[in-house]
């Protein structure tokens, strides 16, 4: 099934040249384009996407309400703040349910990677914003990068030798990580794990 993907943002360079990136990536997607929020909603209630690039200042933006607004109309969409903001103010969007920041400085790589990495995994979040996760509110924010890898794939059903090859670790580094992974997240069991994925995804 091809991935559905809208752009939401008030300048045509940005549209045109992010949907071009993607493509040349990844030809099978199909890629819509809005130039304003009002357009935004309307396609929204008209098209399902998998996900959405969302500006946060684009003409009739109503800001961190917008999240709220997209979900209500498509619940399991998921968002990805597109901006040239810095990761503080994409916090206060992600606190308020998107799933990801992607800074509009971002090189081709970043964007096609980014894109990639939350239609597997249902995120993302750069490294930047990731140290700044409440830890009370998420407690994957207490993971490192690499802990973070190991914990989605333990989540997905891979044991020790499938993590060791994807990630080209060694049976030793792989059983530490999880032992942190497990201690980091105050659990003592794979259950607990998939219950604490399946709630911050």
């Amino acid at each position: 099934m091809n991935r559905k993907i809208i752009i939401a943002d008030d300048h045509p360079v940005v549209r045109t040249g992010t949907k071009f990136i993607l493509l040349s990536n990844d030809k099978e997607l199909i890629i819509d384009q809005a130039a304003n929020y009002k357009s935004l909603i309307s396609k929204l209630g008209k098209n399902m996407y998998d996900l959405v690039l969302l500006d946060i200042n684009m003409p009739g933006s109503t800001h961190r309400s917008m999240i709220n607004d997209i979900k209500e109309i498509q619940n399991d969409i998921k968002i990805l703040m597109y901006t040239a903001y810095d990761e503080d103010v994409a916090m206060q969007y992600i606190k308020n349910g998107a799933h990801g920041y992607l800074n509009k400085s971002a090189s081709e790589k970043d964007i096609t990677n980014a894109v990639s990495y939350i239609f597997k995994y249902g995120y993302f979040y750069p490294s930047e914003i990731i140290s700044k996760l409440s830890t009370h509110e998420n407690p994957i924010g207490k993971l490192s990068k690499r802990e973070i890898q190991i914990f989605e794939l333990m989540a997905e059903g891979d044991g020790n030798l499938e993590i060791m090859n994807k990630l080209q670790l060694q049976s030793s580094t792989v059983s530490t990580h999880k032992k942190r992974i497990f201690e980091k997240l105050n659990i003592d069991n794979i259950s607990d794990l998939i219950n604490i994925y399946k709630k911050f995804h």
